[in-house]
């Protein structure tokens, strides 16, 4: 079976064909850093790690984009509200999106292109869209797309042209269709801005993408990935940009659902954010993207601690039985014909997660059988998934997960159950076994559980 991926575009699910053999582009929309991130926006970085990690495994060569918005109006008003430099806020909120995406294991791009440092192909864009005759400059320092001029326009969200308010961008008295949208703004006192031919300005959202994604991946590029949210108007609008500059631009369009809470898709505006820095004071970063990618990408996740608490709970009793597993020999990273079928289709994640639970199962009965071999076999299974899935435990990436306050802590829970592990043992050395089962029934009361095995007794959290 070949990869098979939805395309917005198309509306369907279609068998994935590299425009060159062997090698794959994909540019993913990235962060506006006017915020700390929350996991609405990492999800989305962990839903395109994995789509990477498995074309890497599938043999292909990726080239990743993931470009950083540093200049927009919601930035400025940031820089306002906190009396600081725009360019400050910007990089204090980069900063924090890269600490997240280092915490969840999320590959670095190839390359992170910054918007304001492209400015150069931006007006080489826009003087492009001038001479074809799909952007007019009103005479006041901003420059607009023509969208009546595209015939193709809004074909990736199917909407009607008549059907739209306006872009809401700018003043639409000077636009010849309000639903013409900014490619430049003409700067305002106080505001930072750059010279082009029509005057000192700034970028606007849309066309950033469309410069940055020409300069890294060429005219036309394998995926185009981001949030659903994204779609209209951003994509359109990068979409109409591009193709009126004669660029044939993306071939399969990829999106993300949200992480919704009670219902409504997070976002500060709602005030229901979740901050991945507090959050990753509850559950280390494998935990909670094991959390976020476990659903199929294309899913809405309702978020909640009580899920993410089970979650995690789940990911342990994994993490747990790999540890037993590497006991009895090398456990390897072994992907499965069944693993590689469902991750084929579209990125069948949570059917892959049905067979990582079938396997440990499978595993737990063997350990109990005594057939290690058995053994280590499901557990290279498991690793195999769980390093395309970017949860691999033996992974050193984790290595912060492990000098975490909760390692800590589990430290010294090690120390104090192997204190009374050791009276237990030494109660049944001298077969008093009254007083080794009143241990046992202590440990039991701490939602411990304890296994004896063959290397001496294991514990583990009930």
């Amino acid at each position: 079976m070949s990869l098979s991926l939805y395309n917005t575009a198309t509306r369907s699910v279609d068998t994935f064909k590299a425009i060159t053999p062997g090698k794959v582009g994909i540019y993913l929309c990235g962060a506006t850093v006017q915020a700390e991130p929350h996991i609405g926006h990492i999800r989305s970085g962990v839903n395109f790690d994995i789509l990477r990690r498995w074309l890497i495994h599938s043999g292909y060569k990726v080239t990743f984009i993931r470009n950083v918005t540093d200049i927009d109006d919601k930035i400025l008003h940031k820089a306002v509200h906190e009396n600081a430099p725009w360019w400050a806020v910007a990089m204090k909120y980069e900063r924090a999106f890269t600490d997240a995406y280092r915490a969840l294991n999320v590959m670095p791009p190839t390359y992170e292109p910054r918007a304001t440092g492209h400015i150069t192909q931006m007006i080489s864009l826009m003087e492009r869209l001038v001479e074809r005759g799909y952007a007019y400059a009103p005479g006041n320092g901003d420059l607009y797309l023509e969208v009546r001029k595209l015939a193709s326009y809004l074909t990736l969200s199917g909407q009607k042209l008549d059907d739209l308010l306006p872009a809401g961008d700018a003043d639409d008295s000077v636009k010849r269709d309000p639903r013409d949208f900014a490619l430049w703004k003409s700067s305002k006192p106080g505001e930072p801005s750059w010279p082009t031919p029509w005057g000192d300005g700034r970028p606007g959202w849309h066309l950033e993408c469309s410069a940055m994604a020409h300069a890294y991946l060429g005219e036309e590029f394998d995926i185009h990935g981001g949030g659903l949210d994204l779609i209209f108007p951003h994509h359109e609008n990068e979409i109409a940009q591009s193709q009126a500059a004669g660029y044939g631009f993306a071939r399969v369009w990829m999106h993300n659902a949200w992480v919704t809470a009670s219902g409504e898709k997070m976002s500060k505006s709602l005030g229901n954010s979740l901050v991945v820095r507090e959050i990753l004071k509850r559950v280390r970063g494998i935990e909670l993207r094991w959390y976020l990618g476990s659903a199929h990408y294309r899913s809405m996740l309702e978020f909640s601690f009580e899920a993410l608490e089970e979650s995690a709970t789940s990911f342990r009793r994994i993490e747990g039985f790999l540890h037993r597993a590497k006991e009895h020999g090398e456990v390897h990273v072994l992907i499965s014909d069944e693993f590689k079928s469902a991750m084929d289709d579209d990125l069948a994640v949570p059917t892959a997660l049905a067979l990582l639970s079938g396997w440990l199962r499978s595993g737990n009965s063997a350990i109990t059988d005594g057939n290690f071999t058995a053994v280590v076999e499901e557990a290279s299974k498991i690793r195999g998934a769980l390093n395309v899935l970017g949860c691999d435990p033996f992974d050193s990436a984790f290595d912060a997960d492990k000098s975490s306050d909760s390692s800590s802590q589990k430290e010294v829970l090690d120390g104090l159950i192997a204190g009374l592990l050791q009276e237990r043992e030494e109660a049944r050395a001298r077969k008093d076994f009254a007083a080794a089962d009143r241990i046992r029934d202590r440990i039991s009361t701490l939602g411990i559980t304890i296994e004896d095995t063959a290397s001496g007794p294991r514990w583990s959290i009930s």
